[in-house]
């Protein structure tokens, strides 16, 4: 019998009566399932799994209900293992969790006869030393990002491609992302949109105190070192917006493409495209 991990965002309560459906579904289709304790809360079920703890049951395949940041958090989790996550979307904007609703059983009935897509995603590396001395090491789908905290002064930073120094200058913070990445903060922050079968990492000032800095793209074979010159007070490294740990005068992190990757489930290819039209009205007036 196969197995499906479930993992649910909190407070949605239509998935009290959806669950009930997929669980059912997935039993008549040959699956046992395995959820996390906010999908077991929806059920008053008992012995749920903790997230970072369902790739140990190896199950053949991820269901993700809810929007980006729980799609997020379960890639970071599931990011050393080849399970594909099928991602349905039940936030607001969802430029990840492509698969609304009304096609999670299609999906599923597309991924038991061998024909839906299998999207790969490429995903970050990133290490924060102090001195020679590796602190924390993480794996990202979107981004690396380093930045102030709650006084509002900026911070200096400086910037290295491959060993080569780019520049150092005061800004709010920098980002580092996948393209996957590229149209979450990255965007927001006026860097470019990429393609996300692209191998590459887009490297993005946030309100830099310099009229010539502007965003770049580098292969993502390239190591984009960041090193903390100075500091207002508080800076922080955050890991796709959801973990996050205090850096100093010093420290500088290492950024480059993980070994891993992130395998989406899909019924048809990804429409990038289509995704921007809709969710953001891309070129209309």
């Amino acid at each position: 019998m196969h197995l499906a991990a479930i993992v649910s965002k909190p407070q949605k309560p239509e998935l009290a009566s959806l669950l009930p459906d997929l669980i059912g579904w997935l039993k008549r289709h040959g699956y046992r399932t395995v959820l996390d304790p906010h999908s077991s809360a929806y059920l008053g079920a008992s012995q749920p799994v903790e997230r970072e703890d369902l790739p140990r049951h190896n199950p053949n395949l991820v269901i993700v209900l809810g929007g980006d940041g729980t799609l997020l958090s379960a890639a970071r989790a599931f990011a050393r293992t080849p399970t594909p996550i099928l991602s349905v979307n039940l936030g607001s904007l969802g430029f990840l969790t492509e698969v609304p609703l009304s096609q999670l059983f299609p999906t599923l009935e597309a991924w038991c006869a061998n024909s839906a897509e299998i999207d790969t995603r490429e995903m970050l590396h990133a290490e924060l030393l102090r001195g020679s001395a590796l602190v924390q090491q993480w794996d990202a789908l979107n981004d690396i990002v380093v930045a102030k905290g709650t006084i509002a002064r900026m911070a200096d930073f400086s910037v290295e491609i491959d060993a080569q120094r780019v520049a150092t200058f005061r800004a709010d913070g920098i980002i580092i992302a996948t393209p996957t990445g590229s149209t979450a903060y990255n965007l927001a922050a006026n860097g470019p949109i990429m393609m996300p079968n692209l191998s590459a990492t887009v490297v993005t000032p946030i309100c830099p105190h310099l009229l010539t800095l502007r965003p770049i793209v580098v292969p993502s074979t390239s190591t984009v070192s960041v090193h903390i010159v100075g500091v207002p007070n508080e800076v922080y490294l955050t890991v796709d917006g959801q973990e996050a740990v205090r850096v100093q005068v010093g420290d500088h992190i290492d950024c480059r493409r993980s070994q891993y990757s992130v395998r989406l489930l899909r019924h048809q290819p990804n429409g990038l495209f289509s995704v921007l039209r809709e969710k953001l009205k891309w070129g209309q007036r």
